[in-house]
C-alpha cells in the first residue's frame, strides 16, 4: 500500500505532468518536422540533385525471396518481404530530420531564454570619496562643542 502512496504522489508531482506533456508536443512536433524533411526539403535537394529519391536508396544485401513479385526497386517492398538491405537513403533523410529538429529546438530555448532572461540591473553607484555624511557632521560637532 505504501508503494501505492509512493507512485501517487511521484505521479501527481509538476515536474512529471510537465515531463508527460513535453513528449506529447514532442511527439507532434516530431511529425511536423518528419513532414518538412520527407515532404519539403528532401524533394528539393532531389531536384538539386537531378531527381534522385534519397529515401528510396539502398543496396540489397540479403537473398531476394523466391516468392517475391515485387519490384526490386521498391525499397518498402523488399523490407516488408525480409530482405537484408543497406538503407543509406531512408538514414540520411533521418539524420537531416535529426538536425532539423535539434536546430528548431535550439532557436525555440534560445528565444524562450532571452524572453525569460531578467533584463540586466545598472550597477550600485560607486562610494563617494573622502568623508561620509556622518563623519562630517561629527566633525563639526566636535568643533562646535571645542568652541563652546
Amino acid at each position: 500500500m505504501a508503494l501505492l502512496t509512493e507512485f501517487k504522489a511521484f505521479i501527481s508531482r509538476g515536474n512529471v505532468l510537465d515531463l508527460a506533456v513535453g513528449v506529447i508536443i514532442g511527439a507532434a512536433f516530431g511529425k511536423i518536422v518528419t513532414s518538412l524533411t520527407e515532404d519539403l526539403i528532401m524533394p528539393v535537394v532531389g531536384l538539386i540533385t537531378g531527381g534522385i529519391n534519397f529515401s528510396n536508396k539502398f543496396v540489397i544485401l540479403g537473398a531476394i525471396p523466391e516468392t517475391y513479385k515485387g519490384s526490386l526497386a521498391d525499397y518498402a517492398a523488399l523490407k516488408a518481404a525480409g530482405v537484408a538491405l543497406f538503407g543509406y537513403g531512408a538514414f540520411l533523410t533521418n539524420v537531416i530530420n535529426f538536425l532539423l529538429m535539434a536546430f528548431v529546438i535550439f532557436l525555440l530555448v534560445h528565444f524562450a531564454a532571452k524572453l525569460m532572461a531578467k533584463p540586466e540591473q545598472a550597477a550600485p553607484p560607486a562610494p563617494p570619496s573622502g568623508p561620509s555624511e556622518v563623519d562630517l557632521l561629527t566633525e563639526i560637532r566636535d568643533a562646535l562643542k571645542a568652541k563652546a
